[in-house]
């Protein structure tokens, strides 16, 4: 396993994070995927095992119950200084006017209920998963400062907003001296790349860390493009992210393919090793619900591409509308 500071901060992360949306109770939420806990532990140990030490969650996967998972397992398989666990704040947790958002009463409330299902005193990145657009970005900066100074959060980040508004986050906190977001989680691969527009440059002249999700296009890069999967089947997201440049998302996967094909390796491992030669980017956030997928995401960190195949993954890429991440 490689490892790397977060943007310029002292954090310390693998190369790689485990994303855990996939791990927590299938009845639970909107993702009926979800594998249950005894299931989702064990890829949790075997992370361990490969050297990640960095772990992605949030308070509105599988309504906490992906937190609860993934405290239980790194309590038995870990020591909790060894790693970095990462959970966000924003969505629903419950009904009502002030279930929602970035307010400061909805992140110290929420704050709290993250850190009793993670069973921790601290989270090490507390990610804002939204933009807020009903509460002044002044309130949520200066919240986050105060858990931050509290102890209960070591770092703070960000997630799927436009660069603007990162810029504007970001400046508020300088302008009060309050503490600033030291990552960025965004929507960035193969067949997504407008992030290259603004934001990526932005994070490489700031100096804060990039953890892209969906690193592999919700499978799409990593299988044939038409086969069908429980996730396929009950995720609906798929089709406003890559419905509409479908033609020449096939494209591009079928470039993966053929790079993979002539590698002998398997196409996730090269779509992942494209974006970890990305300057801007510190560690995808990556999925794993079968054997074998982390093993070929940790064999992506030891694949070169070459200027050609670059070029040849790169090619077929066309602009995608901006999608609205509300």
């Amino acid at each position: 396993m490689e490892y790397a500071r977060l943007g310029s901060s002292g954090l310390k992360v693998s190369r790689l994070a485990l994303g855990c949306m996939s791990y927590g109770d299938p009845n639970l939420g909107t993702h009926p995927w979800s594998l249950p806990e005894k299931e989702g532990s064990r890829f949790i140990a075997e992370a361990l095992d490969l050297g990640i030490n960095f772990f992605d969650t949030a308070n509105i996967y599988s309504l906490g119950t992906s937190e609860r998972i993934l405290g239980a397992a790194i309590a038995r398989e870990a020591r909790r200084e060894d790693v970095v666990i990462a959970t966000k704040v924003y969505e629903a947790m419950h009904d009502g006017p002030l279930a929602k958002g970035l307010s400061r009463q909805a992140i110290m409330r929420e704050l709290d209920a993250s850190l009793r299902r993670l069973g921790t005193d601290y989270v090490d990145l507390y990610i804002v998963h939204r933009w807020d657009y009903e509460t002044p970005v002044e309130e949520t900066m200066q919240a986050l400062h105060d858990v931050v100074r509290a102890g209960k959060v070591r770092y703070i980040g960000a997630s799927s907003m436009h660069c603007w508004q990162f810029v504007k986050a970001q400046y508020v906190a300088d302008l009060h001296g309050w503490t600033r977001f030291v990552s960025m989680q965004n929507h960035y691969n193969l067949i997504n790349r407008e992030e290259e527009r603004e934001m990526l440059p932005y994070c490489a002249e700031e100096g804060v860390g990039v953890t892209p999700w969906s690193p592999l296009a919700r499978g799409k890069l990593a299988r044939d493009w038409d086969a069908r999967s429980a996730r396929t089947e009950g995720d609906p997201i798929q089709e406003r992210f890559y419905g509409p440049t479908e033609r020449a998302d096939r494209a591009v996967a079928r470039a993966v393919a053929d790079v993979a094909e002539r590698r002998g390796v398997p196409p996730a491992r090269i779509a992942l090793a494209w974006l970890l030669q990305q300057p801007a980017v510190t560690a995808p956030v990556v999925g794993a619900t079968k054997s074998g997928h982390l093993r070929d995401a940790v064999a992506a960190l030891d694949v070169a591409l070459d200027e050609g195949e670059v070029a040849e993954l790169t090619k077929p890429y066309v602009p995608h509308p901006v999608v609205e991440y509300v």
